[in-house]
């Protein structure tokens, strides 16, 4: 596929720019209920890793067909249709998402694309009648996902997000032995992700000429790049990505919630770190503790980005576990994440729950969109929007704070005894990676207290660190690609 001309760039903007479309959008074939032999047509927006994973594995399922496929990018685009060829598949494809929405022979789409288009996508699907299976985070913003809420319930959509670890037959079996009070009261829940992450580069200024940029970017300003690479790194800008935290943590939080059964945010979230290391133009840590105050069994949430020291790519671990949650009980734990295993607290092996990382996730998606019994959904909006605010409340508390010593971090740890020693454990890996953290100290976020989906005080008590607190809520979008108040 040639690159995009500046007369396809003006025309392709054109089509983007009408914040009014939805309306008269086609109303799709599966509004009603369908019998059980007709196939879902398909269409995927966003063909990069994960949109190329669903891709394939929607081949492989039956009673589905893919009929269109989006990427901004013309290069991916033309990548996944080359990937094709052979297979008696020839789907529409654009480059412009409301192009693939506005078509009669679409029932629901896949949306794999930054988190920052994550919701707008999601609320033009769900008025142009499609069903949506949306990528983890579900929003980029905690308002954003109190959007697409309203807009899956007032359009009657079947909206699924890829939190797909709550399809996972290990997991589920493993919460419902500790909720049944085999190791005694859960008492906190450690939430690991010890993950490898480079130098995402440095840059001039300049953008990609290959593609519609200012599509790519909607709503998020449309700044030149400075780092080395479009695409992943996206994730390391506040403006189009939510960290580790959102990226991965969002999987933790949310088995954290499902083991427990806490269904709302905590009283105080904390989240605290540092970039370290690296000298790039990311934006977001790559070491952090985030503690979620719940007064009956605390989560906290630890991501190191640095190896186990310096010179190698391997990574530490806390009993086993690199990627996964811990879940400690009075008499042992629970340690895994694709599936796992119970202990007793002399670390003897109890009994094993075998995963498949949620094979069943869009099988169940797709049994919603025929059956339209929207209660039999594994991972619904309501349900999956509580586990995102939990990221964006950490990233909130996060960037509304300021650098301090480490006796004033654990000081402010104190309320949850057990976020300590896993303090411990994050400066001893900075330490190894030649940190000093009395010349570099962490970035201590504010306890911030939630109240709903609002933000009711600040730790500082001051008017205007509550103010950013509250804007981070919500941001801003950059017109036309701005969700409006009524969805």
């Amino acid at each position: 596929m040639s690159p995009i001309t500046r007369r396809t760039f003006l025309k392709t903007s054109a089509l983007a720019a009408g914040a009014g479309l939805a309306s008269r959008l086609t109303r799709s074939a599966w509004a009603d209920p369908v019998g059980a032999n007709d196939a879902v047509r398909i269409g995927i927006i966003g063909l990069g890793n994960k949109g190329g994973d669903h891709l394939k594995q929607l081949q492989g399922l039956p009673g589905v067909r893919v009929v269109a496929l989006c990427d901004v990018d013309p290069r991916i685009l033309s990548k996944a249709l080359e990937g094709l060829k052979g297979r008696q598949i020839a789907p529409f494809a654009t480059t412009v998402a409301r192009a693939l929405l506005a078509r009669s022979d679409v029932d629901a789409v896949v949306i794999a694309t930054p988190n920052h288009w994550h919701a707008l996508l999601t609320v033009w699907a769900c008025q142009a009648g499609k069903d949506v299976y949306v990528e983890k985070p579900m929003s980029h913003t905690v308002w954003e996902g109190q959007k697409m809420i309203e807009a899956a319930g007032k359009y009657g959509r079947v909206v699924q997000v890829g939190t797909q670890h709550r399809s996972d037959p290990g997991l589920l079996a493993a919460g419902r032995y500790l909720r049944e009070g085999h190791f005694g009261k859960m008492l906190h829940v450690h939430a690991v992700y010890f993950n490898l992450r480079k130098d995402i580069g440095y840059r001039l200024p300049w953008y990609p000429d290959w593609l519609n940029y200012d599509m790519f970017c909607g709503p998020a300003p449309m700044a030149p790049l400075e780092r080395a690479s479009l695409h992943y790194d996206w994730h390391w800008s506040w403006a189009t990505g939510n960290g580790d935290l959102g990226n991965n943590g969002v999987h933790l939080l949310d088995m954290c919630l499902f083991f427990t059964g806490h269904q709302a945010p905590p009283r105080r979230i904390l989240c605290l770190g540092g970039r370290y290391v690296v000298a790039d133009r990311a934006e977001t840590p790559n070491s952090i503790i985030a503690v979620y105050d719940y007064p009956e069994v605390p989560f906290i949430f630890e991501h190191r980005g640095l190896p186990a020291k310096p010179g190698v790519e391997y990574m530490d671990q806390t009993r086993g576990v690199r990627f996964g949650i811990v879940v400690q009980c009075e008499g042992g734990y629970f340690a895994g994440m694709n599936g796992g295993a119970v202990y007793d607290n002399n670390d003897k092996l109890v009994m094993k729950f075998p995963g498949d990382g949620g094979a069943g996730h869009m099988p169940n998606f797709l049994g919603t969109v025929r059956s339209r019994r929207v209660a039999d959904l594994v991972a619904p909006c309501d349900v999956a929007h509580t586990g995102a605010s939990l990221c964006h409340f950490g990233n909130i508390s996060y960037r509304i704070g300021a650098t301090a010593g480490l006796g004033q971090v654990r000081a402010s740890l104190e309320a949850v005894p057990a976020a300590g020693k896993y303090l411990d454990g994050l400066a001893k890996n900075l330490g190894a990676n030649g940190v000093d953290l009395s010349r570099d100290p962490f970035r201590l976020g504010q306890w911030i207290q939630a109240e709903g989906d609002n933000i009711a005080q600040v730790e500082s008590g001051s008017e205007a660190a509550l103010e950013r607190a509250r804007f981070l809520l919500r941001e801003t979008h950059r017109p036309p690609y701005a969700i409006p108040d009524q969805v």
